[in-house]
């Protein structure tokens, strides 16, 4: 009888979960880039943290889950702690509606959302269709393991005793607290615990007064992901999973001292007889009437974090391609496309030196050139790791093609390090050699030159904005590049000819030449990728055409 009662509780809780994680993976893939869009507005203010905090988690199910990018934010610099304090309060609201869901009988609309996300799988043509399907799949199994988690509790009505023990637990606070944050850590999904008490308050095996104590003691456990998550991290990431736990702690307290009984008549007011509804609403209060105490004091919680964990000498780095970000891939990939940015820089600043160790005869500009694509070597070492990382993930069609265009791009970019590399390889030929060139000669390249770093933050910009326009821009600039690269060459060779220049100087010169040409021609290929993932070239860049 009991091995039948775990099997059914395991069965509809693996189903529950399921179903969870299968809808939040479809929503995440329908909201798309408005998860990038969320995140840049956290750069607003507190109040739109909070409700940035409330969204994220509605998306993703799990106030875990978004507790872990908080941390992962916070580590990479990304946002401050005031900021991750906002939506950290958000995510404690959010995450109860999870709860709202389960504690509604809605097993009867099971089948109809499993017919028609199957119908939308199977015969949807566009990526919108066949994620709207999973978010529709993952909801009726959702409701199907809820209704075996109740099915499977129902003969435990027949065991007073169970049921005695159950509520001496539960009206303890210390016990029921302690066996709520016992529950949330093993199953490390708050949601878990919360259909256990609805599940358990339905069939009228657990009253309200012994499922709050329990419910307050999942709002701790669940803070314990993100503990673990800062650990290694910095010292503020550190502080925001701290003022997590603080702030958790705290509420239970003032509603454990103060507002445990005014909450218990509120609820029972609101649903006399549906014990699940009641422990819906008092989980949902419970965290309302917490954000509204403490949102105030959102400045004293970072000052107490602060004197917890002091300032000290601070050695960890804090990377923006955090593996805790891999969960949410379009959060992963705009972080991405910043630190390739911050790459493509790199590359023009070591062109810009070995330039510079040329017109100045200067060696020093050349050892910083050196150092630099030294970096831009690790740089892409790093960033190819973590979009391979993503791509093991659940992606889009859409985000996939981005990853394949990233790494196109990242390759393009490192080659662009190593013509600046040459470059500089050949200022060190030209200093050493004492070369001089002719005055037609210094014209020409002098222009070549400048077009080529224009071209080259132009492109960085398109990067940057994502703008069509200007990549357009950067393919039109590359074409002028080869007509003026012809024509120089040409000229050189005739004044070789004319034997107005030196061979010695001719050898530098064309390779000079060369090598900037060559730079513009990684810079045509990442513009249309660009242009590709607009939409405006249907056939994709086709990977033998790119320039090596």
């Amino acid at each position: 009888m009991w091995l039948t009662i775990i099997l059914g509780v395991l069965t509809g809780l693996g189903l529950l979960l399921y179903g969870i994680q299968m809808m939040a993976t479809g929503l995440q893939k329908v909201a798309g880039n408005r998860l990038k869009f969320f995140v840049e507005f956290l750069t607003r203010n507190r109040f739109i943290a909070l409700l940035v905090g409330m969204i994220i988690t509605i998306i993703v199910h799990s106030s875990s889950a978004t507790s872990v990018m908080v941390v992962g934010f916070v580590n990479s610099g990304i946002m401050s702690l005031q900021q991750a304090v906002g939506v950290i309060m958000g995510a404690n609201i959010g995450t109860t509606v999870t709860g709202q869901l389960l504690s509604f009988n809605l097993t009867r609309f099971a089948p109809i959302a499993l017919a028609i996300g199957l119908v939308l799988q199977l015969t949807g043509k566009t990526t919108k269709r066949k994620n709207l399907a999973e978010v529709l799949i993952g909801m009726g199994i959702l409701f199907i393991g809820m209704s075996l988690l109740k099915d499977a509790m129902n003969p435990l009505k027949g065991y007073p005793k169970f049921e005695e023990y159950l509520i001496r637990w539960g009206s303890n606070p210390f016990l029921g607290i302690s066996l709520g944050i016992i529950i949330t850590v093993l199953m490390q999904s708050s949601a878990a615990t919360i259909a256990l008490l609805i599940a358990l308050g339905s069939e009228g095996i657990l009253p309200l007064e012994a499922a709050i104590y329990i419910l307050y003691g999942d709002n701790i456990g669940t803070c314990t992901t993100a503990l673990f998550s800062s650990i290694g991290s910095s010292r503020n990431a550190r502080r925001i999973a701290f003022i997590h736990l603080l702030f958790n702690i705290i509420g239970t307290v003032i509603f454990v001292l103060l507002l445990g009984k005014p909450l218990l008549k509120i609820v029972t007011a609101i649903n006399p007889t549906d014990v699940a509804r009641q422990i819906a609403n008092s989980h949902s209060l419970f965290n309302i009437v917490n954000v509204i105490i403490l949102f105030p004091l959102a400045g004293f919680l970072v000052k107490i974090s602060e004197i917890v964990i002091p300032n000290k000498d601070d050695k960890i780095e804090t990377p923006i391609l955090d593996p805790r970000f891999l969960g949410t891939p379009a959060i992963a990939l705009k972080n991405t496309v910043t630190e390739i940015i911050n790459m493509a820089n790199m590359a023009k600043n070591s062109l810009e030196c070995a330039i510079l160790s040329y017109r100045n005869r200067d060696k020093l500009h050349i050892e910083e050139s050196n150092r630099l694509e030294e970096q831009i070597n690790n740089y892409q070492h790093l960033i190819m790791v973590y979009l391979q990382d993503i791509s093991e993930t659940d992606l889009s069609k859409t985000d996939r093609r981005l990853v394949d265009a990233l790494f196109n791009t990242v390759s393009d970019i490192e080659r662009i390090g190593d013509h600046a590399d040459n470059i500089a390889e050949l200022s060190n030929n030209f200093i050493d050699q004492d070369v001089e060139f002719d005055p037609e000669s210094k014209t020409e390249i002098r222009a070549i030159i400048d077009h080529v770093l224009h071209t080259l933050s132009t492109l960085i910009d398109a990067l940057r904005l994502g703008d069509v326009e200007k990549a357009k821009e950067v393919i039109l600039l590359e074409d002028q590049m080869d007509i003026m690269e012809r024509e120089s060459r040409q000229n050189y060779i005739n004044r070789m000819h004319e034997k107005k220049v030196t061979i010695q100087s001719g050898v530098i010169f064309l390779d000079l030449l060369s090598n900037l040409e060559r730079v513009l021609d990684h810079c045509n290929n990442i513009a249309q990728s660009i242009i590709a993932l607009q939409g405006d070239i249907r056939i994709p860049f086709i990977e033998e055409d790119r320039v090596n």
